[in-house]
């Protein structure tokens, strides 16, 4: 889980989107917070890990392995 914050990242900027966006579009209330899961500050919910693979069309395991790419 040590790239999970890495591998935000870089689904968010394929994507375009902004920190702001990403926010909005998962309903978490402070973009903060997804600043602080792509420095790795912040750990994430279950239920925000189910989001963030629904939206971005990838598996929980290929966000939480490290040993898996995305």
């Amino acid at each position: 889980m040590e790239r999970f914050g890495e591998k935000l990242r870089v689904l968010r900027d394929r994507r375009g989107i902004t920190v702001r966006q990403l926010a909005s579009i998962l309903e978490i209330k402070s973009h903060s917070h997804i600043v602080g899961l792509e420095a790795n500050k912040h750990k994430p919910s279950a239920d925000l890990i189910l989001k963030i693979a629904d939206f971005f069309k990838v598996t929980t395991d290929q966000l939480m392995r490290d040993d898996l790419e995305i």
